[in-house]
């Protein structure tokens, strides 16, 4: 990952030999540990298991991290009907429960080190058997943590969006993605994960991380509100317009040429063109529009090398026995 990318990385980890060797590296691209602890850019993702089970990996894993102050959040997956009780409600109780005694050890081994508030309270699908990524439940439970976090907890948190169950980019793809990123950015969450994720999480998706960078840009137009100033409310361009006598239209307008790159939000993949001009242009549906804008990233994108030095220092950490 450190080697195809340099934006923060969330990962995992088996064991305790796992994540120090995982630490190594990550202290080989900071250049020391110091710089690393100043500016960590890892998350790890560790889990206990529901109910109120803490396995010796997971908690050498969470000491770990608090002694070297990597970031950490401890959800159990505690979902509403399997691991934890049927009503969200009793099931938000016990993911709390799991994340302060998490907490709790946390910030004894290491006070002040970060941690993320992640109870991820999802539910089990009564008629699958199998944990939704796409229901309505899992927004609902996010959205009441993060009003939790405002008013008692004050811990940023870890919550989900972009995901879906449906096994292919559909309609059900799009409407369960858009459900979670826009609640997830109205319930104000911190770190948010999943996105990309299809098949219920068990599969990646690299078309739906594309369509999901355009719901995510139309859910922030939204949740950015409306701005209200001279400018905006542009009173002398509509007396200018009113009052002209050529019939002048907004559209014409110097005002409208300044602003419109910045005044709407102009997608990508949404197609807004006539059917005609549609069919033209192969009459293309949104799966296949973000199957092409996926691979024309993958075949232009370049990432910024790492330096050779950080390179076979990577190399000689993952050949230590």
């Amino acid at each position: 990952m450190v080697k195809n990318s340099n934006k923060p990385i969330c990962f995992i980890a088996d064991s305790g030999k796992d994540i120090r060797q995982i630490y190594e590296i990550a202290c080989a691209v900071a250049g020391g540990e110091k710089e690393f602890q100043k500016k960590p850019f890892l998350l790890n993702y560790s889990e206990a298991i529901s109910p109120l089970r803490f396995p010796s990996n997971v908690m050498d894993k969470l000491l770990f991290c608090a002694e070297k102050k990597i970031p950490i959040c401890l959800p159990s997956g505690c979902n509403a009907g399997s691991g934890a009780p049927v009503i969200l409600s009793g099931a938000i109780a016990l993911g709390l429960a799991e994340n302060l005694v998490g907490l709790v050890i946390h910030q004894l081994a290491g006070k002040g080190s970060p941690y993320l508030f992640a109870p991820n309270v999802s539910i089990l699908d009564m008629k699958s058997t199998v944990v939704s990524y796409g229901c309505t439940e899992w927004s609902l439970t996010q959205a009441a943590l993060a009003d939790m976090r405002d008013e008692i907890y004050d811990i940023p948190i870890w919550s989900y969006a972009g995901a879906t169950d449906s096994k292919i980019i559909d309609a059900q793809a799009g409407a369960e993605g858009m459900m979670s990123i826009m609640t997830a950015m109205l319930s104000r969450c911190n770190v948010i994960h999943d996105v990309g994720y299809i098949e219920s999480g068990h599969t990646s998706s690299m078309e739906m991380v594309t369509m999901a960078d355009e719901l995510v840009a139309m859910s922030r137009f939204f949740t950015e509100g409306l701005p209200v100033n001279e400018e905006s409310l542009a009173l002398n361009v509509i007396e200018r317009v009113a009052k002209s006598e050529n019939n002048a239209i907004f559209l014409a307008d110097p005002h409208t040429f300044k602003n419109f790159k910045t005044a709407h939000l102009l997608p990508e993949l949404m197609d807004r063109s006539r059917y005609d001009a549609w069919e033209q242009e192969g009459s293309k549906d949104l799966f296949t529009r973000c199957t092409e804008k996926t691979r024309k990233i993958l075949s232009t994108h370049e990432v910024e090398p790492k330096s050779e030095d950080v390179l076979n220092k990577i190399e000689q950490i993952l050949h230590q026995k």
